[in-house]
């Protein structure tokens, strides 16, 4: 009965009233490596700008745009996690009296903290102005890409299954009424405001159905040939070159929109790999960085 009692003794006296966790160098490494994040961020954002151009054919296609950006957010996270970690395990006290393997242990679970505190801190503190740098970057390359379909995607809003507006139709409403004879003007009245709103109603009423109804594709043709001064066989062949050029349109916009689907998926999911491997990264700089300050003070005393 002494003898337990002695042992529950011994044992509670071998028991450091103190937490395994430094939370001194967990947030020194935080901040380090959320800093350093920023400023990584920022320079990614100038390098994605000098890839895009409003120019035809002098920006980067969008699989180099998408390849570098995800080879830079795992760059980010490799320096900015191994630079977090590593601090945080040079700057831990060092533990006495505690076996080799659970130092290892703290010194991972140090850095992997220290990697989760820098990552709300980019995420909540630092958001914003991360957001608003990066997105300059981010944006000028969606105006390069929607320039290339914008009157594709104005004129084909139904295509996201949306009631479409009455004006990203004028363009092919006003297509139908030019004149026979393109050298001149439509004379004053012959293009009425009201032919064209009633050809634009028939259109937007065809884009929601999704086809245009046989009555209305011959109604459309007669008013474009009273209007036009076309044959109604040249008239129907206008109608048709119309609604053919507004499916084009509307699959050149659905396409832009899977486009950016994919490449949006694709983001997230590299941005989740490398906050993998940034994690991984700062755990094993921390093992590193402790390993070595615990090298360095044993060859100081020995000295």
């Amino acid at each position: 009965m002494n003898s337990a009692i002695a042992d529950v003794e011994i044992s509670a006296a071998r028991e450091s009233p103190l937490s395994a966790v430094n939370w001194g160098p967990i947030i020194a490494g935080a901040f380090a490596a959320s800093t350093l994040t920023v400023i990584l961020m920022l320079v990614g954002s100038g390098l994605g700008l000098t890839m895009v151009s409003p120019w035809t054919g002098a920006s980067a296609s969008a699989t180099t745009f998408a390849v570098s950006a995800a080879a830079w957010l795992v760059v980010v996270q490799w320096l900015s996690a191994g630079l977090g970690g590593y601090l945080t395990g040079r700057l831990r006290t060092k533990w006495v009296g505690i076996h080799d393997n659970e130092v290892v242990f703290r010194d991972t679970a140090h850095g992997f903290l220290a990697w989760a505190l820098a990552t709300l801190l980019v995420a909540g503190v630092f958001g914003s102005a991360l957001s608003a740098a990066v997105g300059a970057g981010v944006q000028a390359a969606s105006n390069i890409a929607a320039g290339a379909t914008a009157g594709a995607t104005s004129a084909a809003t139904s295509g996201a299954g949306g009631a479409p507006d009455s004006n990203s139709l004028a363009y092919f409403a006003d297509a139908l009424f030019r004149p026979a004879d393109t050298g001149t003007v439509a004379p004053a009245g012959q293009n009425d405001a009201g032919a064209t709103a009633q050809a634009t109603r028939i259109l937007v009423a065809s884009a929601a159905r999704g086809e245009v109804s046989p009555d209305d594709k011959a109604y459309l043709a007669k008013l474009v040939a009273s209007r036009t001064g076309l044959s109604e066989a040249d008239a129907a062949k206008r109608v048709d070159t119309v609604l053919t050029g507004m499916e084009d349109a509307k699959n050149k916009a659905k396409a832009a929109a899977d486009t950016a689907r994919k490449a949006s998926a694709a983001f997230a999911l590299v941005g989740a790999l490398s906050m993998i491997v940034g994690a991984f990264i700062a755990s094993v700089a921390a093992v590193l960085g402790g390993k070595q300050r615990d090298e360095d003070e044993a060859l100081f005393v020995r000295d």
